[in-house]
Order: C-alpha cells, then structure tokens, then sequence
C-alpha cells in the first residue's frame, strides 16, 4: 500500500477524505498531503489534542468522553462522524491513543482507537496494542494503520462486488 495509490484510487472514484487526529497530531493529513494531486481528494484535517477540541470541532459527546475517555472505541467513532458530518467528505478516519510515556494499567502506552465512518454505512472501530513502543514509534505506527485503513475501505468502496 503506498499513500500515492490510495490517492489515485480516490481520485479515480471521486472519494474526498477528511482526518480526525488526536495522538498522531497531523501526521495523516501530512502523508496524504506529501502526495501531488492530493488536494482533489483530501478535504479536511481535523487535529483534535485536547477534549475541548474534540467536542468543539467534532461534536464528541462530553458524556461519551466522561463515561469511555479519549482513549476508545466509542470516541474514535464519534471522532470519524463528526469529520464526515462536518466536512462533506466521503470517508472519514480519526485516531486517538496513548502514545507514550506513560499510560496505566487500564489503559497502556501504544493503545490506539481507530474510526472509520463511510457515507451511508455503519461506521468501524478497531483498537490497536502497538506497546511502548516510544512516542515516535507509536504515532508513525498509528498513522500507517490509518493511512491502511483508509486505502482497503477506498478500495473496497470501488470493488465490484462478485456473483
């Protein structure tokens, strides 16, 4: 996968993307954004740190945020809602985690929560354990699996589907 052919792909289908990043800071919207020919696909980068920004740019609950915390499953897929609902995209993807150092027992350093919210279909979480990895690594490990899970999702959205 190479973040070049998830642009072609997307731009052959016309499919416009947004982010939500949290823990990766930007770091997805920059790959696509490396790629010439990106602005007829990428739409918006929404790089969401704080919960404040979360609730503000995305309309996260801040129910959502209290009972579950940043760090899950429910607010990364409240994170790729809002980004779709907010910038008129065709697919969106958030990432939210623990990038180190630190974390707890509950929740472990290198635990990263993905969403991806398609128009008209259920929207996807998946939850990674990259471990302490160290900061870098985790945020460029997170930023991978994003940019991989908006290249199958744009993919398959184009995939005929077979008798």
């Amino acid at each position: 996968m190479t973040v070049s052919n998830l642009v072609s792909t997307a731009h052959l289908h016309s499919v416009t993307i947004a982010t939500a990043e949290s823990c990766t800071g930007g770091l997805v919207s920059a790959a696509l954004t490396d790629v010439p020919g990106s602005s007829a696909v990428f739409s918006h980068g929404y790089v969401t740190y704080s919960n404040s920004a979360k609730t503000e740019m995305l309309g996260v609950s801040v129910k959502t945020l209290a009972d579950f915390g940043a760090v899950s499953p429910e607010v990364a897929a409240e994170m790729a809602l809002g980004a779709l609902r907010n910038s008129g995209a065709t697919i969106a993807v958030s990432i939210s985690g623990i990038a180190g150092p630190g974390g707890s027992d509950h929740k472990p350093e290198g635990r990263v929560c993905f969403g991806l919210a398609v128009t008209d279909q259920k929207t996807i979480t998946k939850t990674l354990e990259f471990g302490a990895l160290g900061r870098q690594n985790v945020r460029e490990a997170a930023c991978n699996q994003a940019l991989a899970l908006l290249h199958d999702a744009v993919h398959e959205m184009n995939t005929p589907l077979r008798k």
